[in-house]
């Protein structure tokens, strides 16, 4: 490789022009806020803004519906970032002469805080949006996911967000088109400390600048919130502190104001105005406004608590009466008292009902993660050297099981992925056994190519990423792993494995920890093992006292009709329709398939040739290159003919859902649709 000294010939081309692509944002709101706040602005006039007490109130209210609903939902950061929206928005709207979004790309890439923006828009009357519309925050009718997403929001969202800092380079980028368009547009981007930790991030934090000073960046302004939280807690004291990496922003070539007090909202508004003018006069620096935040402002108990409150701390709505007349210092709006005492009336309800219904019966069910947390224990107690490498999210994934009980096992490398997973390498090839962790979505996009270098150096890792697929209801589209298997499963000494049960789980983790460890103390290379888990609860175990012989399917059904496959979170529809089918003298085969990249294809191609090739797979994942298709391979690849339907997502992305199961019968990926499958293969 260098560089490329071979000759070529000039030639003329038309002007450089962009494709018209007509905005789909809804223009500025006419009138002023139902409720507002006032500011002055540089030239001496004022402005009305939205208040940002009234967003923290109605994040509050959203929220709790959402909740109500089965989802999670974000409450500390849209309480950071009120009076920062309100500022933003209250310059974005200002604008005369043209609509907002000629003048303006406003790009937020703090996803968690997105609620407090619908919230703060609502207020406005932007896009139509009423105080009613937040009530179906998160669901599968409403245009307002757990994120913002463009797909499906675009009267308001510009560019999609939800993983940290990814926006960031994106917001570059329009910077940078606009510049080479000729357009007269400033880029406002919202960040907060928790993506400054990402590389995505540290990238562009370094090329902004750097491109700007070339005169290739239209005006750019940058608003970090600085709170030192993030999900699991405080980031100085979990991680490292982010304090040197603000302050070598003006080394970078930012022109950084900072500002001591981010609820300060007249503060906020100021500095922004700052910010804005000096961008415009001198693009070659762009601005770095450095905003100091506490995140979950506006209720004491989240102020205090030490992830800021950031998955809304109460389990429903009693206490609302209590919170708004925080939020207001004992002065609510009539409409906001009304909504919290419905709200609380309903929790009292729901809490009666729940202590006068009769005992749940049935199978134990837990998370399948807390299987793989056990094996680890189990082998570290054994003696083995087990090594948790976290990315903010080990609450989440079950590894703060083992965290708990292995104290001094552990390390959290804050929200980095890549990063986490680059320095499970470096611990494997030092000799020990790492485990690292965190959503499937981040793992596989952010984590894919620190995997493949990891295998490539000879540096296994084993892996637990969680909240595969539509498991992620409400965060929606941008959280939601829809493509991990076929992101991962080619990667050369890789076993991909799905497990659908915490029994199986804990057996087969404590099998790749041995594995892992006999392999690289005998001198060979070994492999990484990557195991992929939802979120909800399942069953313990599919058959009582069940083996899990390392590489082999599991058959939890005999019958010779119909192979019905299933993986992970949908094996138990697998099960359902196995009984379905049962009921209707159609005798299936159920098989659950946790091998994902190396399917048991002695156990399952005799179980496909008994019933003369008819084979219904189910996975939460693309139908494409997913569990169905590889083992399809697999079996052509072995020479048994078959008939394959695979249930998956057939090429879409997901949306906000309060639960994982409105989306699988959405999207038609559940028990009713496999025996549908299993009768139109039947001929029945």
């Amino acid at each position: 490789m260098g560089a490329d000294n071979s000759p070529s010939n000039v030639v003329e081309a038309p002007p450089l022009k962009p494709i018209q692509i007509k905005s789909r944002l809804a223009p500025a709101p006419t009138g002023e806020p139902k409720y507002a706040a006032t500011v002055k602005t540089a030239s001496g006039g004022e402005i009305k803004v939205g208040d940002p007490n009234v967003t923290r109130a109605l994040v509050a209210l959203m929220d709790v519906h959402a909740v109500n609903g089965g989802a999670a939902c974000h409450w500390g950061g849209p309480a950071a970032f009120a009076e920062v929206n309100a500022a933003i928005h209250g310059l974005l709207f200002s604008d005369s002469g043209r609509e907002w979004y000629e003048s303006w790309n406003f790009v937020n890439d703090a996803g968690h805080a997105e609620n407090g923006i619908y919230a703060l828009r609502a207020n406005l009357g932007f896009d139509g949006l009423t105080f009613d519309d937040l009530r179906k925050f998160r669901s599968i009718d409403s245009k307002l996911t757990g994120h913002g997403e463009s797909h499906l929001n675009p009267e308001g969202v510009l560019l999609s967000n939800g993983p940290l800092s990814s926006s960031v380079g994106q917001a570059e980028g329009l910077a940078m088109a606009d510049k080479t368009a000729g357009n007269d547009r400033v880029t406002l981007l919202v960040v907060s400390d928790g993506a400054s930790m990402e590389g995505e991030a540290k990238e562009a934090f370094a090329s902004i600048p750097g491109l700007a000073a070339k005169n290739l960046v239209n005006p750019f302004v940058m608003v970090i919130s600085d709170n030192d939280t993030k999900l699991s807690g405080r980031i100085t004291a979990d991680s490292f502190s982010m304090q040197p990496t603000f302050e070598a922003m003006d080394d970078l070539g930012w022109n950084v104001i900072k500002v001591e007090n981010g609820h300060d909202l007249q503060a906020v508004f100021t500095a922004l105005e700052s910010a804005v003018a000096a961008a415009k006069a001198d693009p070659t620096r762009p601005v770095c406004l450095w905003v100091k935040t506490i995140k979950g402002f506006g209720i004491k108990a989240t102020m205090e608590n030490s992830a800021g409150g950031h998955g809304f701390p109460l389990a429903d709505g009693e206490k609302m009466p209590e919170w708004m007349d925080e939020i207001f210092s004992g002065n609510v709006p009539e409409e906001f008292a009304a909504w919290a005492r419905e709200l609380s009336d309903l929790a009292a309800e729901a809490k009666a009902k729940k202590a006068s219904a009769p005992a749940a019966s049935g199978p134990k069910k837990e998370k399948v993660q807390a299987g793989l947390a056990r094996a680890a224990v189990k082998a570290a107690q054994e003696g083995l050297p087990v090594y948790s490498i976290s990315s903010d999210l080990a609450g989440s994934t079950g590894m703060s099981g083992f965290q708990k009980s292995i104290p001094g096992r552990h390390i959290d490398m804050g929200i980095a992925e890549a990063n986490m997973v680059s320095v499970g390498a470096g611990y494997s090839k030092v000799g020990f056994i790492p485990i690292v962790d965190t959503f499937a979505q981040f793992g596989v996009t952010k984590g894919n190519l620190p995997l493949t270098m990891a295998a490539l150096s000879q540096a296994p890792v084993i892996a637990v990423f969680s909240h595969i697929g539509f498991q992620d209801a409400a965060d929606g589209a941008s959280h939601q792993a829809t493509t991990y298997l076929s992101a991962v499963s080619a990667i050369p000494h890789t076993t991909v494995i799905m497990p659908s049960c915490s029994g199986e789980a804990e057996s087969l983790m404590y099998q790749a920890i041995k594995r892992f460890h006999d392999d690289r103390a005998a001198g060979r290379d070994g492999e990484s093992y990557i195991f992929f888990v939802g979120r909800e609860n399942y069953p313990v175990e599919w058959i009582e006292n069940a083996d899990y012989p390392w590489g082999r399917a599991q058959v939890v059904r005999q019958g010779s009709d119909v192979v019905l496959v299933g993986t992970g979170t949908l094996f138990s529809q697998a099960v359902e329709a196995g009984e379905l089918l049962a009921k209707e003298g159609i005798n299936a085969t159920v098989i659950n398939n946790p091998f994902i990249n190396q399917p048991d294809i002695e156990t399952i191609g005799d179980a496909v040739k008994t019933a003369g090739g008819r084979l219904i797979t189910i996975e939460d994942h693309q139908s494409r290159c997913g569990m169905g298709a590889q083992l399809s391979h697999a079996l052509s690849r072995a020479g048994i003919a078959h008939t394959v339907t695979s249930l998956g997502i057939s090429g879409e992305f997901g949306q906000s859902a309060y639960k994982a199961s409105h989306l699988y019968d959405h999207h038609g990926m559940n028990a009713a649709k496999m025996v549908e499958a299993a009768k139109a293969q039947l001929g029945k």
